[in-house]
């Protein structure tokens, strides 16, 4: 009976993963979104692409329909309503200083993150030495001199942001009110500033604020994890047309006078003689 050998590697089951160390052109992506219960295979891949992507580029539905071969607008549009609903995504619309509205897409790598709190990385890192090839050199190299501590500068307080225009303190007080009538809708100070401008364009094409909150209320998902991002996606989606320019107002009749004459009623800015009259003292 032939001998097995005590250090031959067993048959693992299931999945077997045979991984390289990255060190360039790579992105982090968290279980959290991997596997996520709620989200669809398209909306995840979707996730995965937006983080790949640089910082301003074009991500549109028609240029991500360029990108994933295979999926409809309508599917990415639903895969991206997917991932603002859980709180990888928020859409927004900001004023640019000329007036005009430029969409801003942002990708969360986990909801609810603070945007501040993200910190940028090197573009590359080395990466880490094998424990054999550390050891020879640890072996050949003197031991390094003690290091004295660096002493850090104080980091400076953050600065207060600055005061809003005052034509969007009605829109602030809209947002922070949404929480009364209804309490997921708790946003922070920081969000409730940034959608502030999307709220006084609805309010300047002449929208009630008491439709414009019950508009942002209305059928909220059961499984709400980012209200900040729905808020966004319906002030930029659901706003509602300018209204049309009124009719032309037409200057008012004259008012009616009576003849000199033969006391007939006619119009005319002063009192004097009807037209009919005046003919008669011409002729």
């Amino acid at each position: 009976m032939a001998s097995t050998h005590p250090n031959a590697r067993s048959h693992a089951r299931g999945l077997v993963h045979r991984n390289v160390r990255l060190t360039t052109r790579y992105v982090v992506v968290s279980n959290e979104l991997a596997q996520h219960p709620d989200l669809t295979v398209a909306a995840i891949g979707l996730a995965v692409i937006l983080q790949s992507l640089p910082a301003g580029a074009s991500v549109g539905i028609k240029a991500l329909a360029e990108r994933t071969k295979g999926l409809s607008e309508m599917k990415i549009a639903a895969a991206l309503r997917e991932l603002e609903a859980a709180g990888f995504l928020a859409r927004t619309r900001e004023r640019l200083p000329d007036g005009r509205f430029v969409p801003r897409t942002i990708s969360y790598n986990r909801p609810g993150a603070d945007r501040d709190a993200v910190r940028e990385t090197k573009a590359a890192q080395e990466a880490p030495e094998a424990p054999e090839a550390r050891e020879g050199r640890e072996a050949q190299e003197e031991p390094p001199a003690p290091k004295v501590p660096e002493r850090r500068a104080a980091q400076p307080k953050p600065s207060s942001p600055p005061p809003l225009p005052e034509r969007h303190h009605a829109s602030v007080t809209l947002l922070a009110g949404l929480r009364g009538r209804e309490p997921r809708l708790l946003l922070s100070e920081r969000d409730v500033r940034r959608l502030a401008p999307g709220v006084t364009e609805w309010l300047e094409r002449g929208a009630h604020p008491e439709a414009v909150s019950r508009t942002l209320c209305a059928d909220l998902p059961p499984d709400l994890a980012h209200p900040a991002g729905i808020v966004a996606y319906r002030l930029a989606t659901l706003i509602p047309p300018p209204l049309p320019a009124g009719p032309v107002a037409r200057p008012a009749p004259d008012p009616f006078q009576s003849c000199d004459d033969c006391d007939l009623a006619f119009r005319a800015p002063e009192p004097g003689l009807c037209v009919a009259c005046q003919a008669s003292a011409a002729a």
